[in-house]
């Protein structure tokens, strides 16, 4: 199972980034042997607008199933949604944790995005 990590830098022990659509990095995490591509995101970090939907579409075509991250805004939530990628907000600690969080059922996958657009 492939899932998607917003990240600070370009590996697995660097911190979760609490944006989504304008983190550095996006990770994507095959959690069964734990090996990860680094996307890196600096064409989404300064967009003027658009940001959490490119990101979105970008895990959606890497077939990411989860994206863990800290806050997520409506536009990217509900082109998520339209993937089929679940998301689990409210993520810390590095990206290695929280993948670990993940396999260790200890999150909830969010129902609607914790925060607005453009923050």
């Amino acid at each position: 199972m492939k899932i998607a990590v917003s990240s600070t830098g370009p590996d697995i022990s660097d911190a979760v980034d609490p944006r989504f659509g304008r983190a550095a990095y996006l990770l994507v995490v095959e959690i069964d042997d734990m090996t990860f591509k680094a996307i890196d995101n600096t064409k989404n970090v300064n967009a003027f607008k658009g940001a959490g939907i490119q990101a979105a579409t970008t895990l959606s075509h890497e077939g990411a199933e989860v994206l863990l991250t800290g806050y997520c805004g409506p536009n990217a939530f509900k082109t998520l949604k339209a993937g089929g990628i679940r998301v689990v907000n409210d993520m810390g600690g590095t990206v290695h944790d929280a993948v670990m969080a993940f396999k260790n059922d200890e999150f909830a996958y969010s129902s609607e995005p914790n925060a607005e657009g453009h923050w």
